[in-house]
């Protein structure tokens, strides 16, 4: 077990009715608000008035960015970048999923210096050291950006998907409201709970030496995950499905589970890579490609692990085979992703093809070989790909 620092100080308001209190922590930035959002699906469910309404009782003066991407794009940052410089933005509030939230953390932080937001990314980065303060209303279970450091934005000028993490990107404040969730449709809530299981099982199957009480949580959520979110596909008004979800959403990567531990993580590189090329959604790439991932990195030096998870979240009977239990881990796994979430599951079906597997691999290579719970060569992230065929 690794020493390590956890503090995540956002201020949760979470349940029904919570947005009463929205301008009191607006109020405690300032007076004048960067509101950002997607489309158009906040004011067909109305929360866009209730933002309005009460953002006009706390006598905020409004400023507004609509159109966020899902992918969220450069050009969105730059254009809420300018926004907060020329009008004097004191506080930003992002209502929607996790690309409004992501594409309005650099907001926050490009509003603050002088160069263009894009060079926060790559392998020359330039520091991120403040960022103006960030409150978000959650309307989609997956990324976990309510709570956590970190963001993805897509260049698609130079055909990169970037992630990066800060401490001045957490948001101050977040309002996550279940009942926000239930107009969320079936791809989405599907594509949204496998992002969630796979920010676990990227931490979870890991070769450093565990903490117990860490496992045993993720495995929990895990349990949470694939317990709730057919209910939620299935019934999108269960507020209990809804609120489970939510939770575990953030739980999934504010750090906590990370207990010190110091491996990549292996499926979002390569992920972002399809993202990039063929601005597919998030979720479901991951969900095509960590199935085929556990089986590609699948031995006998690693075998325990496997065995771990099909026992403990699957429920896979302990006395079968090592290596039997693994593969059935997998095929479970598959299952969920496919079967009962109803995923599509191979590139095939999006249209991803074979022709671009060597750049994308490349690309998720650029810092050198993926040292997660297996080293991945560009040649291993390759094999992976063909496997989703």
């Amino acid at each position: 077990m690794n020493n390590f620092i956890y503090n995540i100080p956002s201020k949760v308001y979470f349940g029904e009715n919570q947005l009463e209190n929205l301008g009191k922590e607006l109020r405690k930035f300032g007076r004048r608000v960067l509101l950002t959002y997607g489309g158009g699906s906040i004011k067909r469910i109305g929360l866009y008035d209730r933002v309005i309404e009460e953002l006009r009782k706390a006598e905020m003066e409004v400023f507004e960015l609509s159109g966020i991407e899902p992918n969220p794009r450069i050009e969105s940052v730059r254009k809420g970048v300018e926004i907060c410089k020329n009008e004097g933005i004191d506080v930003l509030l992002a209502v929607g999923g996790g690309s409004t939230i992501d594409a309005t953390k650099f907001m926050a932080a490009g509003a603050c210096v002088d160069h263009d937001a894009w060079e926060f990314f790559g392998a020359n980065a330039k520091p991120i050291e403040r960022a103006l303060p960030i409150v978000t209303i959650l309307t989609l279970s997956a990324t976990g950006s309510e709570m956590d450091t970190a963001g993805v934005i897509s260049n698609f000028e130079t055909g990169d998907k970037l992630g990066r993490l800060a401490p001045a990107l957490l948001p101050k404040v977040s309002f996550l409201d279940p009942t926000l969730t239930y107009s969320v449709g079936k791809f989405q809530t599907a594509a949204g709970s496998a992002d969630i299981m796979s920010h676990i099982l990227e931490v979870y199957f890991n070769t450093q030496k565990d903490l117990f009480m860490l496992d045993c949580f993720m495995e929990g959520m895990l349990k949470t995950v694939v317990k709730y979110a057919p209910i939620a596909v299935n019934e999108p008004e269960n507020y209990e499905a809804r609120a489970n979800l939510m939770w575990t959403s953030s739980w999934a990567i504010n750090g906590f589970i990370n207990g010190g531990k110091r491996k990549a993580w292996s499926c979002h590189p390569m992920e972002h890579e399809l993202s990039a090329v063929y601005d597919i959604t998030h979720g479901l790439g991951l969900a095509i490609l960590t199935p085929r991932w556990m089986e590609y990195c699948l031995d006998e030096t690693n075998v325990d692990k496997y065995v771990q998870y099909g026992v403990n979240v699957f429920g896979i009977d302990s006395t079968m085979d090592k290596m039997a239990i693994a593969k059935e881990s997998i095929r479970l796994t598959s299952e969920f992703l496919f079967d009962k979430l109803g995923l599509q599951r191979t590139f095939t079906e999006v249209g991803i093809k074979p022709e671009d597997f060597e750049l994308m691999a490349k690309k998720a290579c650029r810092y050198g070989d993926i040292k997660g719970f297996k080293t991945l060569t560009m040649d291993d992230v390759i094999n992976i790909f063909k496997m989703c065929l």
